[in-house]
């Protein structure tokens, strides 16, 4: 089963739905049980003749949203592919009815994605209660009470319409638990990440949700914070059997995937991952770390309230840069400049700077992980 098939369940609950630490953002205007065990293709999505390309490029957006009215204008104005519930999202939308209206906004359903790990880094705790960090799971529980849990969790998020969750996290750490990583990591050992990694996919994938891996090639051994700093890695040939082995059974899972915003030397040079072709290539083919390739979603880090990259670049550019390295679908966390974006990725693609049957091809991505057609 294939993780399209799952989120066209989520889809509809998103429509009938009763109802990173990232900074503030500026004030803006608009604006089943089965397990899944193959990665989305690029194929079940079907024509997408029907849409402008702006529209096309649209669906490779995922914005954050302050609640319904921000949302519902976003989802009708520029019909991106999602929204982003974060910590400073009125949780209200997700409980009152509203949902179904903002979900609906736009000509193909948005998907409603969350940061919720457990721990820390918990955004709907108050909606479906407090979880442990994924360090105290692997301590203290076996891999298949964590699917368990991940399932439990997985189901009530569905039920508020979450159909996309970046959880777990897959980084490599035994270091300090309030590091930017810490206790948000399994464990310092990369098998027993990919373990518990792999056990709390297959749980939010039963409980109806996609799940997003996160943070590839590995941000556990990574010097500073990428929400205040640009972070270097050590070199790819350290991280080839240590922060990258989860993602060598990861990239089977059905789950989507997160490129951090690390710099790897021998791999990015000065790039930021999550705007690399090289850190892309090496996801897509797989063989430069031993893995298996992969055709499913990539996604990005949050481009504009990370410090590695907004220092750096405008989120219009930093939008484009993502793209144009391969990743299929970038987030933020304001919808205050998506018109500018649409903008400036429109420019690029008239001008042959963004590559069309790339694009499509990540267009069919992104419609096939939310188990919803281009033109139906």
């Amino acid at each position: 089963m294939r993780a399209g098939t799952v989120l066209t369940g989520l889809v509809v609950a998103a429509l009938t739905a009763c109802g990173g630490n990232t900074s503030e953002p500026s004030k803006n205007t608009a604006e089943s049980s089965a397990t899944p065990k193959a990665p989305v293709t690029a194929a079940p999505a079907g024509d997408l003749a029907c849409l402008s390309t702006r529209d096309r490029l649209a669906q490779l957006l995922m914005v954050g949203v302050k609640d319904a009215d921000d949302a519902r204008a976003l989802v009708r104005d520029h019909h991106v592919g999602g929204i982003f519930v974060g910590s400073w999202t009125k949780k209200e939308m997700l409980t009152d009815g509203s949902l179904h209206d903002v979900v609906t906004a736009g000509p193909i359903p948005a998907a409603v994605s969350v940061d919720e790990e457990g721990g820390r880094v918990s955004r709907l705790k108050d909606l479906i209660g407090p979880s442990p960090s994924a360090r105290e799971l692997a301590a203290t529980q076996t891999t298949e009470q964590v699917q368990a849990l991940s399932q439990e969790r997985a189901q009530k998020m569905k039920d508020l319409g979450i159909t996309i969750d970046f959880a777990p996290d897959a980084d490599v750490t035994d270091g300090d638990p309030d590091g930017a990583i810490g206790d948000r990591s399994f464990s310092g050992d990369p098998q027993k990440v990919a373990e518990y990694a792999e056990a709390a996919v297959r749980g939010y994938q039963a409980g109806g949700v996609g799940a997003v891996v996160k943070h590839f090639p590995g941000h556990g051994h990574a010097s500073g914070d990428s929400h205040t700093n640009g972070v270097v890695t050590p070199p790819l040939e350290q991280l080839k059997d240590n922060d990258l082995l989860p993602y060598r059974s990861l990239v089977t899972s059905g789950a989507a995937v997160m490129i951090g915003h690390m710099q790897v030397p021998g791999l990015t040079d000065d790039d930021p991952a999550s705007l690399s072709p090289a850190a892309v290539d090496l996801l897509r083919k797989g063989t430069g770390y031993g893995a298996p390739a992969f055709d499913g979603v990539i996604f990005t880090d949050d481009l504009s309230s990370m410090a590695a990259i907004t220092d750096r670049f405008p989120i219009e550019e930093a939008v484009l840069k993502a793209l144009k390295a391969g990743v299929d679908w970038a987030l933020w966390v304001s919808t205050e400049k998506v018109g500018a974006v649409l903008d400036r990725l429109e420019s690029a693609y008239n001008a042959g700077e963004l590559n069309g049957d790339a694009i499509n091809a990540s267009v069919r991505r992104v419609l096939a992980f939310k188990g919803v057609p281009a033109c139906g």
